[in-house]
Protein backbone atom coordinates (compact mmCIF):
# COMPACT_ATOMS: atom_id res chain seq x y z
CA UNK A 1 0.00 0.00 0.00
CA UNK A 2 1.46 3.81 -0.90
CA UNK A 3 2.62 5.35 2.22
CA UNK A 4 0.58 8.30 4.16
CA UNK A 5 1.59 11.56 2.59
CA UNK A 6 0.13 13.67 4.87
CA UNK A 7 -2.76 14.14 7.42
CA UNK A 8 -5.11 15.68 4.75
CA UNK A 9 -4.00 11.91 2.55
CA UNK A 10 -5.11 10.29 5.78
CA UNK A 11 -8.50 11.86 6.01
CA UNK A 12 -9.46 10.61 2.71
CA UNK A 13 -8.57 7.28 2.59
CA UNK A 14 -10.35 6.97 6.10
CA UNK A 15 -13.08 9.62 4.19
CA UNK A 16 -13.58 6.54 1.72
CA UNK A 17 -13.76 4.08 4.85
CA UNK A 18 -16.79 6.18 5.58
CA UNK A 19 -15.08 7.16 8.84
CA UNK A 20 -14.25 11.06 9.39
CA UNK A 21 -12.32 13.06 10.90
CA UNK A 22 -11.41 16.11 11.06
CA UNK A 23 -7.72 17.89 11.11
CA UNK A 24 -6.80 18.02 14.58
CA UNK A 25 -7.34 14.27 14.74
CA UNK A 26 -5.96 13.48 11.50
CA UNK A 27 -2.84 15.38 12.22
CA UNK A 28 -2.41 13.12 15.72
CA UNK A 29 -3.05 9.71 13.40
CA UNK A 30 -0.55 10.49 10.85
CA UNK A 31 1.57 11.66 13.37
CA UNK A 32 1.21 8.32 15.35
CA UNK A 33 1.45 5.64 12.31
CA UNK A 34 4.59 8.35 11.34
CA UNK A 35 6.73 8.18 14.07
CA UNK A 36 6.21 5.07 15.45
CA UNK A 37 4.68 6.82 18.80
CA UNK A 38 1.48 5.50 20.83
CA UNK A 39 -1.82 7.70 20.27
CA UNK A 40 -4.18 8.34 23.48
CA UNK A 41 -7.62 9.21 22.87
CA UNK A 42 -10.16 10.56 25.40
CA UNK A 43 -13.22 11.85 25.32
CA UNK A 44 -17.25 10.63 26.05
CA UNK A 45 -18.21 7.67 25.47
CA UNK A 46 -19.40 7.17 22.24
CA UNK A 47 -17.70 9.29 19.96
CA UNK A 48 -15.98 6.93 18.09
CA UNK A 49 -12.81 6.02 20.05
CA UNK A 50 -12.18 2.45 19.31
CA UNK A 51 -13.97 2.56 15.76
CA UNK A 52 -11.01 5.01 15.00
CA UNK A 53 -8.77 1.99 15.80
CA UNK A 54 -10.97 -0.37 13.61
CA UNK A 55 -10.71 2.09 10.61
CA UNK A 56 -6.92 2.60 10.89
CA UNK A 57 -6.28 -0.80 10.57
CA UNK A 58 -8.41 -1.33 7.88
CA UNK A 59 -6.88 1.78 5.82
CA UNK A 60 -3.22 0.43 6.65
CA UNK A 61 -4.57 -3.07 5.17
CA UNK A 62 -2.82 -4.42 8.67
CA UNK A 63 -4.02 -6.70 11.52
CA UNK A 64 -5.81 -5.76 13.98
CA UNK A 65 -5.16 -6.51 17.90
CA UNK A 66 -7.28 -5.75 20.75
CA UNK A 67 -7.17 -5.40 24.67
CA UNK A 68 -10.24 -4.73 26.38
CA UNK A 69 -9.28 -3.45 29.70
CA UNK A 70 -11.15 -3.98 32.81
CA UNK A 71 -10.29 -4.17 36.77
CA UNK A 72 -7.75 -6.83 37.57
CA UNK A 73 -6.71 -7.32 34.21
CA UNK A 74 -2.99 -9.04 34.62
CA UNK A 75 0.36 -9.19 32.74
CA UNK A 76 -0.47 -12.81 31.75
CA UNK A 77 -3.21 -11.51 30.18
CA UNK A 78 -2.03 -8.56 28.31
CA UNK A 79 1.42 -9.64 27.87
CA UNK A 80 2.59 -13.25 28.13
CA UNK A 81 2.05 -16.03 30.13
CA UNK A 82 3.72 -19.63 30.33
CA UNK A 83 1.44 -22.49 28.74
CA UNK A 84 1.44 -24.91 32.48
CA UNK A 85 -0.30 -27.75 30.77
CA UNK A 86 2.63 -27.95 27.95
CA UNK A 87 5.28 -28.03 30.55
CA UNK A 88 3.34 -30.38 32.62
CA UNK A 89 3.16 -32.65 29.89
CA UNK A 90 6.71 -31.87 29.12
CA UNK A 91 8.06 -33.46 32.85
CA UNK A 92 5.67 -36.16 32.77
CA UNK A 93 7.67 -37.37 29.57
CA UNK A 94 10.77 -36.84 30.74
CA UNK A 95 10.13 -38.67 33.77
CA UNK A 96 8.72 -41.32 31.72
CA UNK A 97 12.31 -41.43 29.62
CA UNK A 98 13.88 -41.50 33.23
CA UNK A 99 15.41 -37.79 31.89
CA UNK A 100 15.51 -34.95 34.27
CA UNK A 101 14.23 -31.36 33.13
CA UNK A 102 15.63 -28.14 34.12
CA UNK A 103 13.85 -25.07 34.75
CA UNK A 104 15.77 -23.82 31.80
CA UNK A 105 14.28 -26.42 29.46
CA UNK A 106 10.59 -25.16 30.65
CA UNK A 107 10.74 -21.61 29.85
CA UNK A 108 11.47 -21.36 26.40
CA UNK A 109 9.94 -19.75 23.29
CA UNK A 110 8.15 -23.35 23.24
CA UNK A 111 6.34 -22.82 25.88
CA UNK A 112 5.58 -19.33 25.72
CA UNK A 113 2.02 -18.05 24.75
CA UNK A 114 1.93 -14.44 23.19
CA UNK A 115 -1.23 -11.86 24.73
CA UNK A 116 -2.27 -9.21 22.39
CA UNK A 117 1.01 -6.89 23.30
CA UNK A 118 3.55 -9.28 23.06
CA UNK A 119 1.95 -10.40 19.92
CA UNK A 120 2.19 -6.62 18.19
CA UNK A 121 6.12 -6.78 19.57
CA UNK A 122 6.85 -9.99 17.90
CA UNK A 123 4.61 -9.70 15.06
CA UNK A 124 6.43 -10.73 11.49
CA UNK A 125 4.77 -9.62 8.43
CA UNK A 126 4.93 -6.61 5.61
CA UNK A 127 2.42 -4.49 7.54
CA UNK A 128 3.21 -3.61 11.19
CA UNK A 129 -0.40 -4.53 13.52
CA UNK A 130 -2.69 -1.73 14.99
CA UNK A 131 -2.86 -2.65 18.68
CA UNK A 132 -5.77 -0.74 20.43
CA UNK A 133 -5.78 -0.77 24.29
CA UNK A 134 -9.42 -0.22 24.89
CA UNK A 135 -10.84 2.29 28.14
CA UNK A 136 -7.34 2.10 29.64
CA UNK A 137 -8.99 4.04 32.57
CA UNK A 138 -10.83 1.13 33.39
CA UNK A 139 -7.62 -1.38 34.38
CA UNK A 140 -5.92 -1.15 37.56
CA UNK A 141 -3.10 1.23 38.05
CA UNK A 142 -0.67 -1.10 38.61
CA UNK A 143 -1.42 -1.89 35.21
CA UNK A 144 -0.40 1.31 34.01
CA UNK A 145 3.16 0.51 35.06
CA UNK A 146 3.35 -2.59 33.10
CA UNK A 147 2.54 -0.66 29.98
CA UNK A 148 5.58 1.66 30.02
CA UNK A 149 8.19 0.19 29.30
CA UNK A 150 5.88 -1.06 26.13
CA UNK A 151 4.61 2.69 25.36
CA UNK A 152 8.48 4.03 25.62
CA UNK A 153 10.46 1.43 23.94
CA UNK A 154 8.09 -0.48 21.99
CA UNK A 155 9.51 -3.70 24.01
CA UNK A 156 8.43 -6.26 26.71
CA UNK A 157 10.76 -7.98 28.63
CA UNK A 158 9.90 -11.75 30.05
CA UNK A 159 12.75 -12.35 32.52
CA UNK A 160 13.23 -16.37 31.58
CA UNK A 161 13.98 -15.41 28.01
CA UNK A 162 15.03 -11.56 27.91
CA UNK A 163 13.75 -8.29 25.91
CA UNK A 164 11.59 -8.88 22.79
CA UNK A 165 11.96 -5.45 21.03
CA UNK A 166 9.65 -4.67 17.98
CA UNK A 167 12.07 -4.65 14.36
CA UNK A 168 8.83 -1.81 13.66
CA UNK A 169 7.29 -0.73 16.31
CA UNK A 170 3.41 -1.49 16.33
CA UNK A 171 0.39 1.29 15.71
CA UNK A 172 -0.61 1.72 19.08
CA UNK A 173 -3.99 3.57 20.42
CA UNK A 174 -5.21 3.71 23.81
CA UNK A 175 -8.57 4.78 24.63
CA UNK A 176 -9.93 6.50 27.84
CA UNK A 177 -13.36 7.43 28.96
CA UNK A 178 -11.56 9.74 31.72
CA UNK A 179 -13.56 7.55 34.25
CA UNK A 180 -10.66 7.98 36.46
CA UNK A 181 -7.46 9.92 36.19
CA UNK A 182 -4.73 7.89 33.81
CA UNK A 183 -0.85 8.43 35.31
CA UNK A 184 1.49 11.40 34.58
CA UNK A 185 4.31 8.50 32.84
CA UNK A 186 1.42 6.95 30.60
CA UNK A 187 0.30 10.17 29.37
CA UNK A 188 4.17 11.50 28.35
CA UNK A 189 4.87 8.30 26.45
CA UNK A 190 1.84 8.76 24.48
CA UNK A 191 0.45 11.54 21.77
CA UNK A 192 -2.66 12.62 22.72
CA UNK A 193 -5.80 13.88 21.20
CA UNK A 194 -9.43 14.58 22.57
CA UNK A 195 -12.16 13.61 20.22
CA UNK A 196 -14.73 16.08 20.52
CA UNK A 197 -18.74 15.26 19.82
CA UNK A 198 -19.28 16.16 16.32
CA UNK A 199 -21.17 19.44 15.22
CA UNK A 200 -24.47 19.16 13.63
CA UNK A 201 -23.43 18.95 10.17
CA UNK A 202 -20.76 16.38 10.94
CA UNK A 203 -22.92 14.50 12.57
CA UNK A 204 -25.48 14.51 9.90
CA UNK A 205 -22.76 13.21 7.71
CA UNK A 206 -21.78 10.46 9.92
CA UNK A 207 -25.30 9.38 9.71
CA UNK A 208 -25.69 9.03 6.29
CA UNK A 209 -22.69 7.16 5.90
CA UNK A 210 -23.45 5.13 8.66
CA UNK A 211 -27.53 4.64 8.08
CA UNK A 212 -27.46 5.28 4.33
CA UNK A 213 -31.01 3.55 4.30
CA UNK A 214 -32.50 6.79 6.00
CA UNK A 215 -34.21 9.78 4.97
CA UNK A 216 -32.90 13.17 4.97
CA UNK A 217 -35.69 14.73 7.12
CA UNK A 218 -35.30 12.37 9.98
CA UNK A 219 -31.34 13.01 9.91
CA UNK A 220 -31.52 16.42 10.26
CA UNK A 221 -34.49 16.52 13.22
CA UNK A 222 -32.56 13.37 14.84
CA UNK A 223 -29.38 15.28 14.96
CA UNK A 224 -30.87 18.20 15.96
CA UNK A 225 -32.40 16.37 18.78
CA UNK A 226 -29.83 14.93 20.07
CA UNK A 227 -27.89 18.23 20.18
CA UNK A 228 -31.03 19.71 22.29
CA UNK A 229 -30.70 16.61 24.24
CA UNK A 230 -27.28 16.75 24.82
CA UNK A 231 -27.73 19.99 26.76
CA UNK A 232 -29.46 18.75 29.78
CA UNK A 233 -28.36 17.74 32.86
CA UNK A 234 -27.72 13.94 32.13
CA UNK A 235 -25.45 11.57 33.16
CA UNK A 236 -24.59 9.65 30.47
CA UNK A 237 -25.48 12.12 27.29
CA UNK A 238 -25.92 10.15 24.26
CA UNK A 239 -22.81 10.00 21.75
CA UNK A 240 -22.68 9.47 18.34
CA UNK A 241 -22.90 5.60 18.76
CA UNK A 242 -26.10 5.98 20.38
CA UNK A 243 -27.71 8.03 17.80
CA UNK A 244 -26.54 5.92 14.83
CA UNK A 245 -28.68 3.19 17.42
CA UNK A 246 -31.49 5.22 17.37
CA UNK A 247 -32.05 6.54 13.95
CA UNK A 248 -31.37 2.97 12.41
CA UNK A 249 -33.76 1.82 14.82
CA UNK A 250 -36.11 4.91 13.80
CA UNK A 251 -35.79 3.62 9.91
CA UNK A 252 -36.45 0.00 11.17
CA UNK A 253 -39.46 1.31 12.37
CA UNK A 254 -40.59 3.22 9.32
CA UNK A 255 -40.10 6.40 10.61
CA UNK A 256 -39.50 8.87 8.18
CA UNK A 257 -40.30 12.39 10.14
CA UNK A 258 -39.39 12.91 14.09
CA UNK A 259 -42.41 13.30 16.42
CA UNK A 260 -43.26 12.97 20.01
CA UNK A 261 -44.21 9.24 20.24
CA UNK A 262 -41.67 7.75 18.25
CA UNK A 263 -38.91 9.63 19.96
CA UNK A 264 -40.51 7.91 23.85
CA UNK A 265 -41.03 4.44 22.54
CA UNK A 266 -37.48 4.61 21.33
CA UNK A 267 -35.94 6.26 24.00
CA UNK A 268 -34.02 3.62 25.68
CA UNK A 269 -31.39 3.99 21.53
CA UNK A 270 -30.48 6.71 23.20
CA UNK A 271 -31.10 6.95 27.03
CA UNK A 272 -29.70 4.46 29.31
CA UNK A 273 -30.85 5.33 33.15
CA UNK A 274 -33.87 5.70 34.73
CA UNK A 275 -33.06 9.43 35.81
CA UNK A 276 -31.89 10.53 32.53
CA UNK A 277 -34.86 9.28 30.99
CA UNK A 278 -37.10 11.32 33.28
CA UNK A 279 -35.01 14.43 32.65
CA UNK A 280 -35.46 13.88 28.54
CA UNK A 281 -39.02 13.58 28.99
CA UNK A 282 -39.60 16.46 31.18
CA UNK A 283 -37.49 18.31 28.97
CA UNK A 284 -39.22 17.61 25.39
CA UNK A 285 -41.30 20.61 25.96
CA UNK A 286 -38.33 22.60 25.75
CA UNK A 287 -36.73 21.33 22.64
CA UNK A 288 -40.08 21.24 20.66
CA UNK A 289 -41.74 18.01 21.30
CA UNK A 290 -44.11 18.99 24.37
CA UNK A 291 -47.69 18.14 23.17
CA UNK A 292 -49.07 15.12 21.48
CA UNK A 293 -51.14 17.44 18.90
CA UNK A 294 -48.04 18.91 17.36
CA UNK A 295 -47.26 15.60 15.99
CA UNK A 296 -49.62 16.46 13.23
CA UNK A 297 -47.94 19.89 13.01
CA UNK A 298 -44.39 18.02 12.37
Amino acid sequence: MRALESPSDLMARLDALNYLVDEGFATALFLSITLGQPLLLEGEPGVGKTTAAKAVAQMLEAPFLRLQCYGGLTASEALYEWNYQRQLLAIRLAESRNTSVEDADLFTEEFLQERPILASIRHQGPVVPVLLIDEIDRADDEFEALLFEFLGESSVTVPELGTFRAERPPVVILTSNRSRELHDALRRRCLYHWIEFPGPQRAAEILRRTVPQSNEVLITSATEFVGRVRTLDLDKPPGMSETIDWVSALTVLGVSSLVRSDIIRTLGAIIKTPDDRESVLAGLGAIGYDEPAQESRQ
